[in-house]
């Protein structure tokens, strides 16, 4: 059987895996589900793929960012309502929703910026509100952190122990499932308690992100954590 392809048909996915987007499970899970606007459908999979293209840890999205890709921007614009239109009613949506977290600075003017909802989202909205960023001169990314974080790699071996290649691999994929802020405070509480293990980090880690991370509760639960940790580690204590 022959294909003919016109001018505007799709051509067909590439089977190639480093040209893949990664997407989270709880997109289809949760997410898709409840979506029937389709222009902050579009919104959702644009940003997923953006995120991918941007090399800097502090990523986020400005109005203009999506106004300026000519191509998405167009794509967005329909005969009974204009892009502007379409690309606002898809960004109320998504904050409303919370799958977008937003923030405001001033620059020459007030300016929303906007973060894909993750613990490394959350850390950054939170950074911004208390004031710690800074300007950079760059148009394209005008704000960063204020201070650059330690790195967690040398963070860990200074307060912990040796990186293994297990346990560089381990601290990677939990830089992409927890804020690197998170990580930091965790591997200092566990130096404060004195154990120096990664599972006690991690067990901390996965305790924030079930039930939130709240300051005030931190020294009675870390307690707690530790207890059930040693209970787990000497069953027989």
């Amino acid at each position: 059987m022959t294909y003919f392809i016109t001018m505007n048909e799709f051509p067909g996915f590439q089977e190639v895996k480093t040209n893949s987007i990664p997407i989270p499970a709880s997109f289809f899970r949760d997410l898709l589900p409840e979506i029937s606007d389709p222009g902050e459908l579009k919104l959702i999979l644009y940003i997923f793929w953006r995120l991918e293209q941007m090399e800097s840890r502090f990523r986020y999205f400005r109005r203009q960012d999506f106004i300026q890709d000519k191509r998405f921007y167009k794509s967005l614009g329909t005969a009974q309502q204009s892009a502007a239109e379409v690309l606002d009613t898809a960004l109320r949506n998504a904050v409303e929703r919370g799958w977008l977290l937003k923030a405001q600075i001033k620059l020459k003017k007030t300016e929303t910026v906007y973060f894909l909802n993750t613990a490394r989202g959350k850390a950054a909205v939170q950074a911004i509100q208390h004031g710690e960023w800074r300007l950079t001169g760059d148009e394209d990314i005008p704000i960063t952190l204020a201070t650059e974080s330690p790195n967690i790699y040398r963070l860990y071996e200074e307060h912990i122990g040796p990186l293994t290649p297990m346990l560089a691999d381990t601290l990677r994929q939990a830089e992409q499932e927890f804020s690197t802020l998170w990580i930091e405070d965790a591997i200092r509480i566990a130096v404060e308690n004195n154990v120096r293990n990664w599972r006690y980090i991690a067990a901390i880690l996965k305790r924030w992100k079930d039930e939130g991370k709240d300051e005030r509760k931190d020294r009675q639960d870390t307690e707690k954590t530790r207890r059930r940790y040693f209970e787990w580690e000497n069953p027989d204590r």
